[in-house]
């Protein structure tokens, strides 16, 4: 789950992160008030949407008067923004943070990841605040410092000072930075964290360590344990499909190709998407109808897969353990009818009750093309699809 940047920052200062003051609006009025509370002189209108690079795309504004701050909050607001992360299709803003200008001396970066081959909390930093860290990773990979953190002995002092001696900090600043990093490492533990990224995090012509913007994503699997972060949720900003899904304990994520996928196991629906790209199509999304679905949820997750138009055909590869073959069968035949299939449809079944599943494809009248083994299906149904375009 994402949350927005004011958010984040509100999470973080629980923590003992130095971010600036501000507050959220949803009207220019609102954004005019907050700016009179915040007192100035400077001020930064910025748009709150689930993507980067928003300043890029007239995002965020610096502002120096009363009047400016109400003028760009209400532009910015309503506005759709395109960044490099939005698509071309972009998002609509409906809210902005109003925060205190920071005199800015350096901008650095600083973020906090799950480094699932060492098992361990992992901090990056880097002195190239501001930009993509992805960029600085292929261009001047020299330039990224990263730290492990054991997971039995949890952060230390010195990890915290060997990161700011790397950023090239000095004197108080090191103090104040140890401080912040450890703040850090005690929100994304205690909170169930899977990314925390400041980008950039300042160092102020007064010397203070400041978090100038934050991005904070968590663990799905966690958020039963902190209702307060469900709470932040914002569902304008997420893919409606993806919603639905979750409402009906299915695990899909869109992608951009046209061979739609239906899987029971999340390895099994990996090993899906890479044998269709394999034989030369592409996965239209993810779709891990767990293992123990109902008819009700697989026909669900049919007219799921069916609701982007980029689909031109479907795969249903089933492995039954937990799930019965005769059970997938039902909900696709349920759901093709309902939706009127016009699309190929491969089907591979093995496992339990796979014989009275094959069956009921079989009896059900629809032009089901059925596969023994999953390189067979992907190579039948990137061939219907060519054939059909």
């Amino acid at each position: 789950m994402n949350i927005h940047e004011y958010q984040a920052k509100q999470l973080l200062a629980k923590h003992g992160v130095a971010v600036p003051r501000g507050g959220v609006a949803y009207t220019a009025a609102e954004a005019e008030s907050i700016a009179k509370e915040l007192g100035g002189p400077v001020w930064v209108v910025k748009a709150q949407i689930h993507a980067g690079g928003r300043g890029k795309g007239g995002g965020v504004k610096v502002v120096k008067s009363i009047e400016d701050v109400r003028q760009a909050g209400g532009r910015i607001l309503g506005m759709t923004l395109v960044t490099h992360q939005t698509g071309p299709a972009g998002k609509e803003v409906k809210r902005v943070y109003i925060e205190d200008g920071s005199d800015i001396a350096r901008e650095l970066y600083l973020s906090a990841v799950i480094d699932r081959a060492s098992a361990q909390i992992t901090f990056m930093a880097s002195t190239e605040g501001g930009m993509d860290i992805e960029e600085v990773a292929e261009k001047t990979p020299e330039k990224i410092i990263k730290v492990a953190i054991d997971p039995a002995t949890g952060i230390l002092p010195f990890h915290a000072r060997k990161l700011a001696f790397g950023l090239g900090m000095e004197g108080d600043q090191i103090r104040a930075a140890v401080k912040l990093i450890i703040g850090v490492y005690d929100a994304f533990t205690k909170l169930d964290a899977s990314l925390i990224e400041i980008n950039p995090l300042v160092i102020t012509k007064a010397g203070d360590v400041v978090a100038l913007d934050a991005k904070m994503n968590f663990d799905d699997n966690a958020l039963f344990k902190h209702k307060e972060l469900e709470d932040l949720r914002d569902e304008d900003e997420e893919d409606p499909v993806e919603l639905e899904a979750a409402r009906h304990d299915l695990n899909y994520i869109k992608l951009d190709g046209s061979i739609g996928c239906m899987v029971n196991g999340a390895g099994l629906a990996m090993s899906t998407m890479d044998i269709i790209k394999l034989y030369g199509g592409e996965p239209a999304n993810f779709l891990d109808v767990g293992g123990g679905a109902t008819k009700e949820r697989v026909t669900t997750a049919f007219k799921l897969i069916l609701s982007d138009p980029n689909v031109e055909g479907i795969l249903v590869n089933i492995f039954g353990g937990i799930m019965r073959c005769d059970v997938i069968a039902e909900g696709v035949v349920a759901a093709a009818r309902e939706v009127s299939l016009n699309v190929p449809l491969v089907v591979r079944l093995e496992g339990t009750n796979v014989e009275l599943g094959k069956k009921i494809l079989v009896d059900s009248g629809l032009a089901v093309v059925s596969a023994d083994d999953l390189g067979e299906a992907a190579e039948k149904i990137v061939k219907a699809v060519k054939e059909a375009a």
